[in-house]
């Protein structure tokens, strides 16, 4: 029994091991966009920016053979064809991406030699064909220039749209040699490198953020804002694409403190919180590096439906909940049971005949809103013949259809009603006169049934 007990629990605990599993690391692709034309022979410093970059980079190579998940691919412009004449089509991927191919990225590096002219909005734009399909990566783009578009083409509007189609990540550029911000600001993250240092620290930098992880916790803040709320999915849409990147369920830690989130930093997210009503807060930046705490207001309360009596001789009786004043179903929810929904005020509709409609229902802060309702009955109509009719509320010498009948062969409902005196008007549809309409009354009491048999 003992061996039994030990055996039952490794398989529980091996089953829960394999179920909180975490997703496998993204794998990271830098492609390098490197400038190769003329004006890379111009001397800078203590040599020619050409040379200077080819070192710089390949020293920064040599420091990423040990990282884990990365891929790089190398991609030139300006080095095929001499300028002039003008040639705005010079690019090509050099070195694709692959691991272990920083010695091959190197050797390219050093046979290249300055050429042509500067087409900076059609090397991006081709770059998205360098990044393959990939379900599980991070696309980087590292434009490395020492001067700007000359073609006549557009890098932000290309950027711009690598980005809202997923292609890549907001690209980094550095500029090497002069301050080139006003042009490159809106390709994605610029970097001066007015010198030789400068240069050696922005492709540190660069590399930093592209590569160290950066946490945040989102803080769920009730009415008085302290962040208690917990236990809802949250899902981390990509600001520029609308795709969607994360979806975490919010945890609080052993301290009682927001779960720290491990995110991508080179993103603007618009997060969505899936209470009831949803919250969404648009346009989030992450400080990378850094732990960086989102405030989300999220006041919630709790809503309790109700069945006066033995409610659970009526079973599945639901209610459509809408914010006040609205018609836009936001949640189905079951009698006898408890659902949190940010404080404000509601409209309930129970879903049983006639519909019983509680109007301005309100919900406040960690309160719990009762609403219960009489205990209702259930008639059951049978019929074995084909027909017309319906159910109908006698109230004040009045009469009111609520529910027209089934027509099908063989059939019984059920239906769940509320106490009061009905009745059911049917005719067969064999039958060839109004004389032949059937009528029968009944009464529902609470939490009893009534059956009703259409058979004249």
């Amino acid at each position: 029994m003992l061996l039994f007990i030990l055996l039952l629990f490794a398989g529980n605990a091996n089953l829960q091991s394999q179920e909180e599993k975490e997703m496998p690391e993204p794998v990271t692709r830098i492609l390098f966009v490197f400038d190769a034309s003329q004006s890379m022979y111009g001397r800078w410093q203590s040599d020619m920016k050409m040379l200077i970059a080819q070192r710089l980079l390949s020293n920064l190579l040599d420091s990423l053979k040990s990282i884990e998940n990365l891929e790089l691919a190398l991609r030139v412009y300006g080095h095929q064809k001499p300028f002039p004449p003008q040639n705005c089509d010079d690019t090509k991927l050099e070195v694709p991406f692959g691991s272990n191919n920083i010695a091959r990225i190197k050797h390219r590096l050093k046979s290249i030699n300055p050429k042509g002219t500067t087409p900076i909005a059609y090397a991006l734009d081709q770059s998205r064909h360098d990044f393959t399909d990939c379900e599980n990566c991070r696309n980087i783009i590292i434009l490395i220039t020492d001067g700007i578009e000359e073609c006549g083409g557009d890098p932000c509007e290309v950027s711009l749209s690598l980005q809202k189609e997923g292609i890549s990540l907001k690209p980094f550029v550095i500029g090497i040699g002069n301050d080139f911000s006003d042009a490159f600001n809106c390709v994605g993250n610029y970097y001066d490198a007015t010198s030789e240092k400068a240069f050696s620290k922005a492709l540190n930098v660069v590399i930093s953020q592209a590569l160290n992880k950066t946490t945040a916790q989102v803080n769920l803040l009730n009415e008085y804002d302290r962040p208690v709320g917990t236990n809802v999915n949250m899902t981390f849409y990509d600001n520029l694409s609308g795709k969607i990147k994360y979806n975490f369920m919010h945890t609080m830690n052993n301290l009682g403190v927001p779960d720290t989130l491990i995110i991508d930093p080179l993103l603007n997210y618009n997060i969505v919180v899936h209470s009831i009503p949803e919250v969404r807060k648009d346009s989030v930046v992450l400080n990378p590096g850094a732990h960086t705490i989102i405030p989300i207001k999220v006041p919630q309360g709790f809503l309790d439906l109700k069945i006066g009596g033995n409610w659970r001789t009526i079973r599945n009786l639901q209610a459509i909940v809408r914010q006040h004043g609205t018609m836009e179903t936001l949640n189905v929810q079951n009698f006898g049971q408890t659902v949190k929904y940010l404080t404000g005020a509601y409209d309930i509709e129970v879903l049983c005949l006639p519909r019983i409609k509680i109007d301005s229902v309100i919900v406040g802060q960690s309160h719990t809103t009762t609403v219960e309702i009489p205990l209702p009955g259930i008639a059951v109509i049978r019929s074995n013949i084909d027909g017309f009719g319906g159910l109908y509320l006698e109230k004040n010498d009045e009469i009111k259809l609520i529910y027209n009948l089934l027509q099908n062969n063989d059939k019984t409902e059920n239906l769940v009603l509320q106490p009061g005196r009905y009745r059911v008007i049917y005719r067969s549809k064999f039958a060839d006169k109004s004389i032949y309409t059937i009528e029968k009354l009944f009464e529902i009491e609470p939490g009893k049934t009534v059956e009703i048999k259409l058979n004249r």
